[in-house]
């Protein structure tokens, strides 16, 4: 299939070094903010890269649950391929794309895994179902059928039958530490805005405008 042809020229507005917060995190919750406002499908939903020891990388979707000034924070199998590639590789990176809005935004990092305390916090809030789903599933294993999932959830139904569900010893967070954040605004032309916020060394957050 020939895509050549297939393009659109973006037009949602630009943007300029005076309408920045100092503080890309600030920066990063107004947008998110506007993402919400615009009715973005799953706004928290980011690509996280990883590599392995090799630099071999992979991708996948998964879900922000939370930030703050120290970093991003989502929640995994400790067993799957993005742990196994952490545990290698802590470097990561981030991409949360808002097609509707003509926005990107690009973080670079290291991971870190959060506190038990605090992925027990989160896990307690999850629904029933989706606390039963951490039991049923090791992430990126090999199964043989979908049956062999839905074997397992009617097991852990039965084990956690009018029960609390614990937290897995294989589940829980991480937090990705930035060492760098752009804000992608899409151009006309395909003249877009890029603003870079990177650490000095003086551990300050400095801006730079990017060539598109």
């Amino acid at each position: 299939m020939d895509l050549a042809a297939f393009r659109r020229n973006y037009t949602k507005g630009g943007l300029r070094r005076r309408d920045l917060n100092a503080d890309p995190f600030v920066q990063f919750e107004t947008w998110f903010k506007q993402a919400l406002e615009a009715g973005i499908t799953e706004p928290n939903a980011f690509t996280l890269a990883t590599a392995d020891r090799f630099g071999r990388p992979s991708a996948r979707t998964v879900l922000l649950k939370y930030f703050d000034a120290s970093g991003f924070v989502f929640y995994t199998n400790y067993r799957s391929r993005k742990a196994r590639e952490i545990s290698e590789n802590p470097h990561v990176a981030m991409l949360f794309a808002w097609l509707g809005l003509e926005r990107q935004v690009k973080v670079t990092g290291v991971a870190e895994k959060v506190s038990h305390a605090d992925s027990l916090k989160y896990f307690m809030s999850r629904p029933r179902g989706s606390q039963l789903g951490a039991w049923v599933s090791i992430q990126s294993s090999v199964i043989s059928s979908r049956k062999v999932l839905e074997m397992k959830w009617a097991e852990m139904m039965r084990k956690f039958k009018d029960r609390q569900i614990p937290i897995p010893d294989y589940w829980g967070g991480y937090r990705i530490i930035p060492d760098s954040i752009e804000f992608w605004q899409g151009g006309e032309h395909r003249l877009h805005d890029r603003f870079l916020y990177t650490k000095n060394e003086d551990r300050q957050w400095t801006i730079q405008r990017l060539a598109p």
